[in-house]
């Protein structure tokens, strides 16, 4: 099956060797996606926020594969504090409220870098 990589020009794709998403047939998956921190909109501190940056972004990625978020089958949703459950839900729930993709949310202790609160990483699968 032919392998498409979807590259963002991060720096960051060849210093760790990944790329934002890979397409394998009907199959694409999202690498784990932070949030663009501006100051403005999207504040340190706003875990909502945070999460919409993410879902905006990795839908202008999946329209690239000719796909949507109404094939995205899973999310991971990983958060440097647990509280902002329901920030970070409210925001998944205006991308996904009638999807319902299966999806975790994960505590973990840090992030790339102190100012993101949340990562999420994406499976989607493309209609035959």
């Amino acid at each position: 099956m032919k392998r498409e990589n979807i590259l963002t020009g991060s720096p960051w794709e060849d210093k760790m060797g990944y790329c934002r998403a890979v397409r394998i047939g009907n199959i694409i998956e999202v690498s784990g996606t932070v949030a663009i921190v501006d100051g403005e909109k999207v504040k340190a501190d706003d875990a909502y926020a945070q999460t919409l940056n993410i879902l905006e972004r990795i839908e202008k990625v999946l329209e690239d594969l000719n796909v949507g978020m109404k094939d995205v089958i899973r999310t991971r949703i990983f958060t440097t504090d647990i509280t902002t459950f329901e920030a970070v839900a409210k925001a998944h729930a205006a991308f996904f409220k009638d999807i319902k993709p299966a999806t975790g949310f994960y505590e973990i202790s840090k992030l790339v870098a102190p100012e993101y609160l949340v990562e999420i990483e994406f499976t989607a699968v493309a209609a035959e």
